[in-house]
């Protein structure tokens, strides 16, 4: 799975942070997370997807490069 958040859009609301903790997070007032999860975290990084007001998150398969909006 390829995760992609859109930095330029992301308003640091932090509600991904509470989907998947392991996969999102924040460093320095800035969100960092992890653009290849392990696919059993789908569920969860869909959920945290999801829960982003913004929309500034994008998930796709594995070895698509960036993930199609």
């Amino acid at each position: 799975m390829q995760v992609h958040v859109d930095l330029a859009v992301c308003q640091s609301h932090g509600q991904c942070v509470f989907g998947a903790p392991d996969v999102f997070s924040f460093d320095d007032d800035q969100l960092r997370y992890s653009p290849s999860p392990p696919e059993e975290r789908r569920a969860d990084v869909i959920r945290a997807a999801s829960a982003c007001p913004v929309r500034a998150i994008t998930v796709g398969p594995s070895g698509s490069g960036r993930p199609a909006a």
